[in-house]
């Protein structure tokens, strides 16, 4: 059932791909900064946090800032639930933009994750989200009272592969694919949110401390329906993962 549906929503991806000649596409290339962390509680709590710096490439300017932190909770070995609650700074989408106004979101979320492990070496996670998001009012260079609001489903599948590991030092490759959809009355035309393919190499630097690299491509609808921006990324993550003393079984 799963397959069935992944295979859906790719067609709906290479439906809304596939429109008329009144279909605008902006290219962008963009770099992501990340430092993420978790810090187990216990076998069963784990928080999660997380900052990012998304710049345009050429010219190099600011594109968004985000602020992430989520509660999880272990309910299975490889399932667990969590809220979260992340914080917003949306610049212009035209690096040319002579604009400063920097927009804040807020955007609550809960989330359902987990894995399937075929063996020591192959895995497939799964995260299921719900969010809902604020948009700050806005006119001109002036930030207004009040907030605009939707809610947006996530659903995003990763394949992994463990290449090696030697003295507790891994090498993975990453392979991913998230659909998102808006919901809500104030969704007209971009039902369909956006899709990210993202490859990626991860190393573990230490038993604490991993290094990520990859490329993703992010393709996303405007609210005016026939616009569309496609963007070609270069992700670098640094992941941080800390123990307490009374998770060590974790």
């Amino acid at each position: 059932m799963r397959s069935v549906i992944l295979i859906l929503l790719s067609l709906n991806i290479l439906g809304v791909q596939g429109q008329p000649a009144l279909k605008q596409t902006t290219n962008q290339n963009l770099i992501w900064f990340a430092y993420m962390n978790r810090i187990d509680l216990s076998p069963k709590w784990f928080i999660g946090s997380e900052v990012q710096e998304r710049r345009f490439v050429f010219p190099d300017k600011q594109h968004q800032l985000v602020f992430r932190s989520h509660l999880h909770y272990r309910f299975a070995p490889e399932w667990n639930v969590s809220v979260g609650f992340t914080y917003f700074l949306q610049s212009p989408q035209d690096p040319l933009s002579e604009s400063t106004l920097m927009v804040p979101e807020l955007r609550p979320h809960v989330e359902l994750a987990g894995a399937n492990k075929f063996n020591s070496r192959w895995r497939i996670d799964h995260r299921y989200r719900i969010e809902k998001r604020f948009f700050r009012n806005f006119e001109g260079e002036d930030l207004l009272s009040g907030y605009t609001t939707n809610f947006r489903a996530r659903y995003g599948l990763t394949l992994s592969w463990l290449i090696s590991r030697e003295d507790r030092r891994a090498l993975m490759l990453k392979l991913s694919n998230e659909i998102h959809f808006n919901f809500g009355k104030e969704i007209v035309y971009n039902h369909f949110d956006q899709n990210r393919i993202y490859f990626a190499v991860n190393y573990n630097l230490s038993p604490q401390l991993n290094l990520e690299a990859g490329y993703m491509n992010w393709y996303q609808q405007r609210r005016s329906g026939n616009e569309f921006y496609n963007r070609d990324i270069l992700r670098i993550n640094l992941i941080h993962r800390f123990k307490l003393k009374n998770s060590q079984n974790s």
